[in-house]
């Protein structure tokens, strides 16, 4: 009899690959998805031979049409899909009237129409089985918009809101399907290493590991909770700073943006 199955989008590094690793340790059997193969198959093999699992890499860019097909096909005849993962992402530090605008494009393709595709595909499978949850990896950002990351926010707000009329449409089709935006902070990973962010103008205080994100996030999908913000810290920043009227939130981020920009070029 088949286990239980999770399939995981960016699980090559960072927050992927610690959800990869926790629910490895619960006995999942899994498909990890991402573009670096090297890195994907060799993480497949350390999870298959220490945990005694099925493990299946799938290496596909999910911003290419035919690739993203293919991953949304996998989870659509998945007969025992427990979970889906979407953690595949990036991000760019810049202006966006400044910024390559392929990467842009790419950003929207990968947060946005990926996310609700295989979305799609996860909860057709699901639903009419009542068993399994979406995790959608999200952003502190996705609460607040800030100078140099005009798509990586919007996107992420779309994601939150997107997890949210899911979680609603369930909740009225009496589903116990789960969904769950995860709104992590500054996270130890690869991730602002890509962004171009530099680690040493961000106080240390604000960092946490990918293990403590991933902890948090599968309590909370236990208990049913919408939205994951791990910390402290962040869940004070997600509750005051959007609650301020614009004409004190926007002063605080431009002045913000303009510091962060002078410490990343005068470094």
């Amino acid at each position: 009899m088949p286990g239980r199955l999770a399939v995981i989008t960016g699980a090559s590094s960072g927050i992927g690959a610690a959800f990869a690793r926790a629910l490895a340790g619960r006995g999942f059997d899994l498909v990890l998805v991402a573009r670096r193969r090297e890195r994907l198959e060799q993480l497949a093999s350390e999870l298959a031979a220490a945990h005694g699992i099925e493990v299946e890499p799938l290496v596909a860019d999910l911003t290419d049409e035919a690739e993203l097909k293919v991953v949304e096909d996998r989870i659509a005849r998945a007969a025992s899909l427990e979970l889906l993962v979407n953690d595949a992402g990036f991000g760019t530090r810049g202006r966006f009237f400044e910024a390559d605008l392929v990467g842009q494009d790419r950003m929207h393709r990968l947060h946005v129409l990926a996310t609700m595709r295989l979305t799609h595909a996860a909860l057709a499978n699901m639903v009419p089985r009542a068993r399994g949850a979406v995790i959608n990896v999200s952003s502190v950002a996705g609460f607040i918009q800030t100078i140099g990351s005009t798509s990586y926010s919007a996107t992420k707000c779309w994601m939150n809101s997107f997890t949210e009329g899911l979680y609603l449409e369930l909740k009225s089709a009496g589903s116990p399907v789960k969904v769950q935006a995860l709104c992590p902070g500054f996270t130890l990973s690869e991730f602002h290493d890509v962004a171009g962010v530099d680690r040493k103008v961000i106080p240390a205080g604000l960092w946490m590991r990918a293990e403590e994100v991933v902890a948090r996030s599968l309590a909370g999908l236990e208990r049913g909770e919408l939205f994951v913000v791990p910390g402290w810290r962040y869940k004070l920043v997600v509750r005051l700073v959007p609650a301020l009227p614009g004409f004190l939130r926007h002063p605080v981020l431009i002045y913000y943006g303009r510091r962060t920009r002078r410490e990343m070029a005068t470094d």
